[in-house]
């Protein structure tokens, strides 16, 4: 049903303002409860170059690496790593990090998404995301590494 009310593709803004003026209205929210429920952490964005891009595939929604089949394992342990780290630590809440990586449209190299709860840890799960991608992917040039990197 959700579908037919909004259209990603169309990208009409007044129909999305609609539903959610809706669904506010429904669960008896204010835009400050639905504020709440976001909140944006640091993130690093790089690429890495490599060979041939077509070598990397992922799921439709491309939140999961399919092909290299080695790339998606090595990518989750070392999110689970830093996460163990960070979870280990007695101070603060640390939400789970993430990594996306897809290959770009035009050139030869995979884009790299990582977030995490600091920025330093952004770069080092960034770093370690792109150092597995160059060696799973046939990297060629400078693996990007940012000053923050850790041994994860």
């Amino acid at each position: 049903m959700m579908p037919r009310l909004v259209n990603q593709a169309v990208g009409d803004a007044l129909s999305d303002l609609l539903l959610v003026d809706a669904i506010l209205y429904l669960k008896g929210w204010t835009l400050k409860d639905w504020n709440c429920l976001y909140t944006d952490l640091p993130s690093r964005q790089c690429k890495v170059k490599v060979k041939d891009r077509s070598l990397i595939q992922t799921n439709d929604n491309e939140t999961k690496a399919t092909h290299p089949i080695s790339l998606q394992p090595a990518l989750e342990n070392a999110s689970s790593s830093l996460s163990r780290q960070l979870h280990s630590s007695p101070v603060g809440y640390h939400p789970t990090p993430r990594i996306f990586v897809r290959p770009s449209g035009t050139e030869n190299v995979v884009r790299i998404y990582a977030e995490a709860s600091t920025q330093k840890d952004a770069d080092a799960l960034a770093s370690e995301t792109a150092a597995i991608v160059f060696k799973l992917c046939d990297g060629i040039g400078d693996i990007p590494f940012f000053s923050n990197r850790s041994n994860l």
